[in-house]
């Protein structure tokens, strides 16, 4: 049996857009995916904390040091601009794999996005 836990997780992180006419997608700062451990195309899971909705998408490399949360295509309906984010990634693993697997968590600056030191 295999389940599915928190690979990864940038908690609270501030959209920086909303591009509608994109073809899907966020676009995360390289720095941010960097700390969480995240890769372009990897599949992502959303949460929206300003207005409760859930979604999910892939990935788009951002700008390094940017601070960019970009939400792309659909998913930009899902969020205005200065909305708060969760940002989650699962990884399936064996129960006994699960017992010691340390997620990583990102909990970047509020204002600007940017990893804090």
């Amino acid at each position: 049996m295999l389940i599915e836990v928190l690979k990864s997780k940038i908690h609270c992180a501030r959209v920086t857009e909303a591009n509608l006419n994109y073809m899907g997608s966020i676009t995360i700062d390289e720095d941010l995916m960097d700390a969480a451990g995240l890769i372009a195309g990897e599949r992502v899971f959303i949460v929206n904390n300003n207005n409760g909705e859930r979604f999910d998408t892939y990935i788009i490399k951002g700008e390094r040091g940017s601070g960019c949360i970009c939400l792309n295509g659909g998913a930009a309906r899902k969020a205005q601009v200065g909305d708060i984010v969760i940002i989650m990634a699962y990884a399936t693993l064996t129960p006994e794999e699960a017992k010691t697997f340390k997620p990583r968590l990102v909990f970047p600056d509020a204002a600007t996005n940017s990893l804090v030191q």
